[in-house]
């Protein structure tokens, strides 16, 4: 029995939870549900967007699966995604883009997997107005790159690569602008690349990588990259493979580890039986993957793949004109795996 923090999030989020759980059920993994919130659902029960019981309960439990969050607009928060990262040291997000058959998108043969750092780099929250004369106002913003983060991550990428038996990393930098932040990320590249002489490494410059993803998707394997660059380049590839309703997101530490669909909330959509839950449904065949389910992971992401193929129980976003719903899709999966 597997314990695990639940945060069903907010919008459309507690019911692709409830779908996932569903499938995660009918795979025949048993899992002891911490249920907590986070994001508006606990602002308005506990004025705090993520109160001190979740994150014990994430400290406790060391795994955590969460629906999509809403962070207030103004009070002060910042988000609660970044702070979940931060406060868990989740330095590694994890993003594979494989495409589907039956999806409607031109790319047909992308299996790239980005692995971003997660808790440095711009993102750190580095930043403030500064005068710069008499009557003008700048922002400054400051990104951190330290050594010590840059190898954990890059490591990470390399030993996800030989784990999962890819051939290839390419580390995505701007060191030609960028000469100490993606200088030093580029200059550690290269010497943890000499560790792993059997997978094969080269570097690319992010705007050149990003025409070369949409042209050529099929030459990248493994990425690695800063946060920014990664919170893009991970966006773009899920445009490669559906949309972000098919894409879902790992965020690993040394300590613990959180699994999530990388949409929003949605709530323009929430309570109308129609979200999508298969980004929830992936990011959980991920998670089983991780705490060792690995027969219930593989099933699971194959029922996806063949209930997306067939095509006959997709939710409108994937399908247009269909009437079918959130459970509908669910219970095709359920099925598959029945």
């Amino acid at each position: 029995m597997h314990k695990i923090t639940l945060i069903p999030g907010d919008g459309i989020g507690p019911s692709i939870v409830d779908a996932a759980i569903k499938v995660i059920e009918a795979a025949g993994v048993q899992i002891e549900w911490d249920r907590q919130v986070a994001g508006m659902a606990a602002v308005e029960k506990h004025g705090n967007p993520l109160p001190d019981a979740t994150i014990e309960s994430i400290r406790q439990n060391r795994i955590c699966f969460k629906g999509p969050l809403t962070t207030p607009v103004g009070g002060g928060y910042r988000s609660v995604n970044v702070t979940l990262r931060q406060a868990f040291n989740l330095y590694a997000n994890v993003r594979p883009a494989i495409s589907f058959e039956g999806t409607d998108t031109p790319f047909k043969n992308v299996n790239l997997v980005t692995v971003r750092e997660n808790t440095e780099g711009l993102y750190a929250g580095i930043e403030h107005f500064i005068k710069v004369d008499e009557e003008k106002i700048a922002a400054e913003s400051i990104a951190v790159v330290t050594r010590k983060g840059s190898e954990r991550v890059i490591e990470f990428a390399f030993d996800y690569a030989r784990r999962a038996q890819r051939k290839k990393v390419t580390l995505v930098h701007k060191a030609n602008i960028l000469k100490c932040t993606s200088g030093l990320f580029l200059e550690i590249g290269r010497e943890v690349a000499k560790k792993y002489p059997e997978i094969e490494f080269e570097d690319r410059i992010v705007d050149a990588a990003s025409m070369q993803m949409v042209m050529k998707p099929g030459i990248f394997d493994v990425i690695v990259t800063t946060n920014l660059f990664g919170d893009i380049l991970s966006d773009l590839a899920s445009g490669l493979v559906g949309g972000l309703g098919l894409t879902a997101g790992a965020n690993i530490g040394v300590d613990a580890a959180l699994f999530e669909a990388v949409h929003g909330s949605a709530p323009d959509i929430a309570d109308k039986g129609i979200a999508n839950p298969i980004a929830m449904i992936i990011a959980a065949s991920m998670m089983l993957e991780h705490i060792g389910e690995l027969k219930a992971a593989r099933a699971v992401e194959q029922a996806v793949r063949d209930v997306i193929r067939e095509g006959t129980h997709l939710t409108p976003d994937l399908k247009p004109g269909s009437t079918c719903g959130t459970a509908d899709l669910a219970q095709a999966i359920v099925a598959k795996l029945g």
